[in-house]
């Protein structure tokens, strides 16, 4: 049977009383049906004319909706009668299903969705399973749920969740799943008698052992967001799935159960590992055919399941992500940077390809994409000059668009990699009046990490020393963790102080919280030298010096730092022995730097090995730097003694002599 849409008697009528007095008059319903017949014959459902009083009845109602293989029409509430006898208009057939979804998806709020279904004759449980999912994604902003009173009591959603439940055995597997997954995420009551009965009616149907894959993965989220990993349901589901052969799915398929599997983990996840494995090889061989959607999810699923063991197929995953990075929403980048944040993953593609993007897009990007970028070359020590410059630059005209969380993840990298942007100047001067006007909506352990990072690029936070140092503010930072590390970034911002900015006599923080070293296990802010790079020099110091009696290794400083090798010579530039005190003029302090101490595949040193160096020196030090990439080429005993004797001593070489004496 074919029904039409007419637009104009689609009514939004003030009351009852209006609609009854449109519709009982004779004239203007023996009017209505004159235009009617004006019409094609089979554009309409006849009984709308032959029977008045069910025209009547229908037509009062605010929203009934009739599902597919019903024989009744849509009939909305009606619009004036006044414009309809005017503007009768009509459309020669009901939207298709596909036609329909792609006009739903151009609506984002609940009340544009509504008011485009109400133009509807027709809607089959596709549809009306379609709306539910769409209206849960236009609600849903930052996991909450926009407006939930409003939309519950809103006559159309409360009609079409009134139809769903008496239809409930007429739906199809497809309709069932995906309008309880939605309702799911609109936080329906899941004791609502509608809830109780898609259940009850997802348990038989999953009993019977016919769902397709993909209907048991959508059912599986739908569960999961009622009862969590736990729901007795999802173990069933599982099991299903895992009968099943693998390298018989269509690729959305796995991908549906890559996300399944992440919804059940710690849920006797061992007795699913096998077809983990299955699907890892197979995602291996197929991976090259994932959509941008479709790689976002499987590298999601893969960081909750922590499959650190498929090197493989996560290094395949990251290089075709790189092709994608124009099309990914925002999302979907989150969860491809954590993916890569995750499994320490690094492809140099990529990161053209993120510098691209951001480069272009950086104005109008979310600012937890952003972020998280930020993110991901702060923990990969990517100094993506690029990426930064466009991020200080929008930093300075969008500051207020920013929470506080997302301007420590957005400034901080800027220390750790020792980085100052061409904007700085104004970039600073953001980040201090951002943090004057915020200041008390910061956690006490993210104003002490935004102002750290500071000083490690010789931007000093005079202004808030003394609330950092005020006793109600220490006594706040006792309750983080890790102590150690905020003990040691109050020690060095305190040393900063005393050592780059000796003008400032404010308030002095208290030994109760200064470390003795700056070398901790936990987020060290000092890099640990690399043992074999460091016994090469130890033994090349050994062949220039004659005796390891010349030189101390680790030492620890009054001023917190340890070095690598230390050297003491007298005023005459003799190299004295280690046991020496009396006759010290000046010590050499080797700092023996390793790929760990730069940042990835460049020569500039990060933020903490920097000031590190930086202090040595303004304590007294004389600091020679033994970087690998000068240090690693050196092939023998000759070179590597000729190097460190230009490195170490590059002006006098009284040592020789000493050294020809005592022979």
């Amino acid at each position: 049977m074919a029904f039409m849409i007419v637009r104009s008697f689609h009514i939004y009528v003030p009351n009852i009383q209006t609609c009854k007095q449109l519709l009982t008059g004779s004239r203007a319903f023996s009017h209505f049906c004159q235009k009617m017949r004006q019409f094609p014959v089979g554009y309409f459902d006849s009984s709308i004319l032959e029977n008045r009083r069910e025209f009547l009845c229908t037509s009062c109602r605010n929203y009934h909706v009739k599902l597919k293989n019903h024989t009744s029409p849509v009939v909305e509430t009606i619009q004036h009668l006044g414009e309809a006898n005017n503007n009768l208009k009509s459309n020669s057939k009901t939207l298709g299903e596909q036609i329909f979804l792609k006009e739903l998806n151009q609506w984002s709020s609940y009340k544009d969705i509504f008011k485009f279904v109400s133009t509807l004759d027709n809607l089959s449980d596709t549809m009306v399973a379609a709306i539910f999912q769409r209206l849960g994604e236009v609600q849903l902003q930052d996991s909450l749920i926009k407006s939930p009173e409003l939309l519950m009591e809103n006559d159309m959603f409360k009609s079409l969740c009134l139809r769903l439940e008496k239809e409930s055995t007429h739906l199809s597997d497809s309709a069932l799943v995906n309008s309880l997954n939605a309702l799911t995420k609109l936080h329906v009551d899941p004791c609502s008698s509608l809830m109780v009965c898609l259940v009850s009616e997802s348990q038989q149907r999953l009993d019977k052992g016919q769902m397709t894959i993909q209907n048991l993965c959508i059912l599986g989220e739908g569960l999961f967001n009622l009862g969590g990993s736990e729901h007795a349901m999802l173990e069933q589901i599982m099991n299903q799935i895992q009968s099943t052969n693998v390298e018989d799915w269509k690729i959305e398929e796995m991908v549906l159960v890559y996300r399944t599997l992440q919804l059940c983990v710690g849920r006797k996840m061992n007795l699913f590992q096998n077809l983990l494995s299955k699907m890892n090889s197979f995602a291996e061989m197929e991976g090259c055919q994932f959509t941008p959607k479709q790689t976002s999810t499987v590298l999601s699923a893969l960081v909750v399941l922590d499959e650190t063991q498929v090197n493989n197929l996560i290094i395949k995953l990251c290089k075709h992500a790189s092709c994608y990075i124009p099309y990914f929403t925002d999302d979907e980048m989150i969860n491809v940077l954590e993916a890569f944040i995750h499994f320490r993953c690094s492809d140099q593609g990529f990161t053209e390809a993120l510098e691209r993007h951001v480069t272009k897009f950086a104005f109008v990007m979310h600012p937890n994409t952003i972020s998280k970028t930020m993110q991901y070359c702060s923990t990969l020590c990517i100094l993506s000059k690029p990426i930064f410059n466009a991020v200080a630059e929008t930093f300075v005209y969008s500051a207020d668009n920013f929470t506080v969380s997302q301007i420590v993840e957005q400034v901080v990298p800027f220390g750790k990699l020792n980085y100052l942007p061409p904007s700085a100047p104004s970039f600073f001067r953001q980040v201090e009046r951002f943090v004057s006007m915020r200041l008390s909506e910061f956690e006490p352990h993210e104003l002490l990490k935004l102002l750290h990072s500071c000083i490690l690029i010789k931007c000093y936070p005079l202004n808030f020393m003394e609330k950092l140092f005020s006793p109600f503010f220490l006594q706040e930072l006792q309750a983080e963790t890790p102590r150690s590390k905020i003990l040691s970034q109050l020690t060095q911002l305190f040393l900063t102080i005393q050592l780059e900015c000796p003008y400032y006599k404010k308030p002095w923080l208290s030994l109760d919280y200064q470390v003795k070293s700056f070398y901790t296990r936990c987020e060290s802010l000092e890099s640990k030298v690399d043992l074999h790079l460091f016994n090469r020099v130890k033994a090349g110091m050994i062949d220039l010096l004659g005796s390891q009696k010349y030189f101390v290794y680790n030492v620890l400083t009054p001023y917190h730092y340890t070095i690598d090798i230390e050297i003491k010579l007298n005023e005459e530039g003799f190299v004295l022995p280690v046991n020496a005190h009396d006759e010290i003029y000046e010590r050499i302090a080797l700092c023996i730097d390793d790929e760990k101490r730069f940042c990835a595949n460049t020569h500039n040193l990060l933020g903490k090995e920097s000031i590190k160096q930086r202090h040595l020196k303004l304590i007294g030090y004389v600091v020679v730097q033994i970087p690998f990439f000068e240090f690693n080429p050196l092939d023998n005993k000759n070179d590597v003694v000729e190097y460190l004797h230009k490195k170490v001593f590059p002006n006098f070489y009284s040592f020789h002599e000493n050294k020809a004496e005592s022979k």
